[in-house]
């Protein structure tokens, strides 16, 4: 298993529980047989630029041990839930 590093960037407009909601969800696809590290908790930031109308979103960090499958499946449950407005998966250095 290789360590993996996301980003993942929810609307500002749910409520938090919408938002614990589905973090939990992508959390629980990763802990399906990966390992999760640390999650870290930003909250709303500015964005650089606009998406979809939105200005601000909240942030989840989330450092992680996992396989390809994971990565696909994560990258799949990103693509089709709404109010995730990004998310980004970087492979980290052992």
């Amino acid at each position: 298993m290789r360590k993996y590093e996301s980003v993942f960037i929810f609307a500002p407009n749910l409520s938090e529980e919408e938002r614990v909601a589905k973090f939990d969800r992508m959390k629980n696809v990763i802990e399906t047989t990966g390992a999760t590290v640390d999650i870290d908790e930003w909250g709303t930031r500015k964005l650089a630029y606009d998406i979809n109308d939105f200005k601000e979103g909240y942030y989840y960090v989330c450092t992680y041990e996992a396989n390809n499958e994971v990565l696909t499946e994560v990258d799949r449950i990103a693509h089709i839930t709404d109010g995730l407005l990004r998310n980004l998966v970087i492979k980290l250095d052992n």
